[in-house]
């Protein structure tokens, strides 16, 4: 199996505060991958050095084995490597379509000066950028409201959308931070099925949630974390059994909320 991304021995303070504190984990290539951990435990803080938007005090991150540390978050996404956010950003004045179809630009590759002039090689590329906007849209089930304003769906359709905005990019890792906030039990599910469609078309996702019915039904390997440490890691059924864990983030065992 192919280490497609690496974190070793990765720190980050914010004046006094340590929110990342010597973390090594690794990504394999075609699996899902949870992070988990209590508020606060550093979860946003890894995903942003591993996107560039912040740069470690120490370690490294690697992709495919070359080492990225501090690359800008425009060069990362360059690699493949795509995001979603806790908050829904979408554009609100823009169509389902308008919004998924923004976020291929990378994969753009006639000057805007073509565009301006109208040659055929850019007219080509625009129809197949549209023409692959619109297959995701289909695998994704927002065919019917490609052409709505996208702040207008109710809230589980525009977590799709932003969903379909990071898979039309063409990522080879894709980052999902918490994308069942907010969902109900049936858009929960649905969305597990999502997780598996994504993998199944050869993308590798890592996963923030606190859904642990999300996390413990679609993850091959999970990775704890508390107060920026790693406290554990392995599959579901260790996770599940793990002291250190109940004991952090599902509850002490015995109490009303221990692990499910």
């Amino acid at each position: 199996m192919t280490r497609l991304l690496e974190l070793r021995g990765v720190s980050k303070s914010f004046g006094g505060l340590r929110a990342v504190d010597d973390l090594s984990f690794a990504v394999e290539e075609g699996h899902i991958v949870g992070l988990i951990g209590p508020n606060g435990a550093g979860k946003s803080t890894v995903f942003n050095l591993i996107t560039g938007v912040y740069r470690p005090d120490a370690g490294q991150v690697l992709w495919r084995g070359r080492e990225i540390t501090g690359a800008a978050p425009h060069a990362v996404a360059a690699l493949g490597i795509r995001r979603t956010f806790q908050t829904i950003r979408l554009f609100g004045e823009m169509t389902v379509f308008e919004n998924v179809r923004a976020g291929i630009h990378l994969r753009a590759r006639q000057r805007w000066w073509q565009g301006v002039l109208g040659l055929p090689a850019q007219r080509r590329e625009e129809e197949r950028l549209a023409a692959e906007t619109r297959a995701v849209l289909a695998r994704l089930g927002l065919a019917d409201v490609a052409d709505k304003p996208a702040t207008g769906l109710p809230y589980g359709l525009q977590r799709r959308v932003e969903l379909a905005r990071t898979l039309v990019a063409g990522p080879a890792l894709i980052i999902l931070d918490e994308p069942a906030a907010g969902l109900n039990e049936a858009e929960s599910a649905a969305l597990n099925e999502t997780i598996f469609g994504i993998r199944d078309q050869g993308i590798t996702v890592l996963l923030v949630e606190h859904d642990m019915n999300v996390v413990m039904n679609v993850t091959d390997h999970i990775v704890v974390i508390n107060f920026g440490r790693k406290i554990a890691e392995g599959n579901a059924g260790a996770i599940r059994a793990d002291p250190a864990v109940v004991e952090a983030y599902l509850g002490r065992a015995g109490d009303e909320e221990a692990a499910p």
